[in-house]
């Protein structure tokens, strides 16, 4: 097997220096590896372009490189690698890594000119709330017993006693029983998010819908009446704000509920009628029906959530197009929100399938762009969502593909289907780093990392209740490329199956007593915020073997190690730091024990003991 040299290219600002019309990179080597010529290949006007790099400064035992290249011209993106030659053999180095041939286009690195995300997203840390299940703030408004049905005559509406377990299919009540958590209860809850930490809150739907979930909007410009109303959620995005904290909503624009007045499939009384059963209403080209029948296309063949139909104006106008638009309206005064999560946002498009699909999440982005230009666009994908994340579609996505995936097989051996997968340190390095480098380094900080969501199992019930692991994978989420997103009750170790019973209420009895989970997670979310480097710092990847790995965040002269044994025995790892630029006999603080390491000669040779993670920083 042949021996690797130390190579490397970092793309935060250290690394890549953006003017109007090109990009200055630096690369490292070592020292005394000999190298007769480093290139960077590019390709304007899509021909290969190989540009001499300049020897610079020696530090240590890294050698600096330094060269420009000019920015596409004709295209946002701007792709490059490394060649370097060593007499007869020459290596390249891309974001997947160092390797003997050139690479393919998919694994460049790459710069987008043009379409940035908001530079507030990388620093952030999310909460995912999903509403009914939260915090019951008025009674009053909840939903009761038989108030009404979710379908026709069937499924009545039922009120249960928070904490009580919920049900364990939607095919049986999953849907339509409530708990009565509403927008007070968060509004109730801020100092509790704001002294854990938290930056930013991620909501459920809270439009207008029948379901506790509100995936099955019946009124996009209405907060739910069991939620709240639209001048109390104002106050509470203004009271937000004056805390410096920002609010994403969920957008359910694919499809809508059945019972939405342009479908009305009950035939609920009202002025206009519904598409549902009268082929010349004027909302019947709204959906998608087989000529004159009562066929319909539906959401994934569900047919309680039938898909709008795009190709129509007045379905895009509405949406996104028009003044007036809801895409628009929410993130205007008084409501003045801080972005949109998409739901599905890869299945919208026209006709029975995702047909122009780029074009209409193009479309979105540029309307709610158009009104607040600093606004976060994110993206619901439960798989690849590299396509969707070249810079002018989405900002982010949620990063199932890219963190949640890998990180279940690593941690957990399973798949997303929760099938058996176990994998090593070293295929879950490359599984990461393949995913990560297919997308713009802006981009990349700017996805949704999380371990579990409303649609999953709750983490630590796919460990098994496995603290110890749990903890490993939460130093993960709070130290790797990407911006954190804690679904609700993770920091007080709340459990839940499968959906919906990963939809559980919030135990509060549960934070008025210590948690080594919350003190754990308050601490994680605490370094997060105080090291620019955990934020938007290169990543560097020291170890990767067996069940052990480390990698480091560095931005200039800060840098931060995570280390992972995710073993139940005790391993000796040997660490070249010196990669990092780190001196020799430099002392490391672990930042959640203080305790200290000393490196010597560039290398830092430390025990792990079974399931230990630390963080260490200079």
């Amino acid at each position: 097997m042949m021996t690797k040299p130390f190579l490397y290219h970092g793309q935060d600002t250290h690394w890549v220096t953006v003017s109007e019309h090109a990009l200055t990179l630096t690369f490292a080597s070592e020292a005394d590896t000999l190298i007769s010529t480093i290139f960077i290949r590019c390709e304007p006007d899509n021909e290969e372009l190989l540009i001499d790099m300049e020897k610079g400064r020696a530090e240590g035992r890294l050698q600096y490189w330094h060269g420009q290249i000019p920015l596409n011209q004709d295209k946002a993106l701007t792709h490059y690698c490394f060649k370097i030659m060593q007499n007869s053999r020459q290596w390249w180095l891309d974001s997947k890594g160092i390797s003997p041939r050139m690479p393919g286009r998919e694994s460049h690195f790459k710069y987008n000119a043009q379409h940035q995300p908001p530079a507030w997203v990388k620093s952030q840390v999310f909460y995912q709330i999903f509403p009914d299940r939260f915090n019951n703030g008025d009674p009053s408004i909840s939903v009761v017993d038989n108030e009404y049905c979710l379908k026709g005559n069937e499924r009545p509406t039922i009120a249960k006693k928070w904490g009580a377990p919920v049900s364990d299919s939607h095919d049986s009540n999953g849907p339509n029983e409530f708990f009565g958590g509403d927008l007070k209860g968060v509004e109730d809850k801020l100092d509790y998010l704001e002294k854990l930490g938290i930056t930013s809150l991620y909501l459920n739907p809270i439009f207008q819908a029948p379901s506790n979930h509100k995936y099955d909007t019946t009124d996009y410009t209405r907060i739910d009446p069991h939620l709240g109303n639209n001048a109390q959620f104002a106050d509470m995005v203004e009271n937000l704000h004056q805390r410096n904290m920002k609010i994403v909503l969920d957008a359910v624009y694919n499809h809508t509920s059945v019972n939405h007045p342009w479908f009305n499939r009950y035939q609920k009384t009202q002025e206009t009628p519904g598409a549902f059963g009268n082929p010349d209403s004027p909302f019947r080209s709204h959906y998608q029906f087989d000529g004159d029948s009562e066929h319909y296309i539906g959401w994934k063949g569900i047919d309680s959530l039938p898909k709008l139909n795009f190709s129509n104006p007045e379905v895009q106008d509405y949406i996104y197009a028009g003044d007036d638009a809801v895409i628009k309206q929410w993130l205007r005064p008084p409501y003045n929100i801080d972005g949109w999560r998409f739901d599905v946002i890869h299945m919208l498009g026209e006709g029975v399938g995702a047909a122009n699909n780029a074009h209409y999440v193009k479309a979105f982005r540029d309307a709610a762009k158009s009104v607040n230009p600093d606004c976060y666009v994110l993206g619901e994908h439960f798989f690849e969502a590299t396509s969707w994340l070249e810079g002018d579609q989405e900002d982010g996505a949620m990063n199932y593909y890219g963190f949640a995936h890998p990180v279940r097989a690593f941690f957990a051996n399973k798949d997303i289907a929760y099938h058996n997968c176990k994998i090593d340190a070293a295929e879950f390095a490359d599984w990461l780093e393949e995913v990560r480098g297919k997308v713009p380094w802006q981009n990349q900080l700017a996805q949704l990392n999380q371990l579990d969501s409303h649609d999953t199992m709750r983490f630590l019930t796919t460990l098994n209740g496995d603290q110890d692991t749990m903890k490993l994978a939460l130093l993960m989420l709070f130290t790797y490329v990407g911006t954190p997103c804690i679904y609700y009750g993770t920091e007080v170790a709340l459990e839940g199956g499968h959906d919906p019973d990963n939809r559980r209420c919030f135990p509060w009895d549960r934070t008025e007593e210590p948690s080594s989970t919350y003190d754990f997670v308050s601490k994680l979310i605490a370094n997060r915020k105080s090291h620019l480097a955990l934020q938007e710092g290169s990543l560097h990847w020291l170890h990767a073997e067996q069940q052990q790995l480390a990698y480091a965040r560095t931005l200039g002269d800060e840098k931060l190690l995570t280390l992972i044994n995710n073993s139940e025995s005790s391993k000796a790892l040997t660490l070249s730091v010196w990669q990092l630029g780190i001196a020799d006999d430099t002392v490391l603080k672990e930042l959640i024990t203080g305790d200290e390491w000393e490196c010597k000669d560039g290398v830092l040779n430390i025990t792990l003991a079974g399931k230990e993670g630390l963080l260490l920083t200079l």
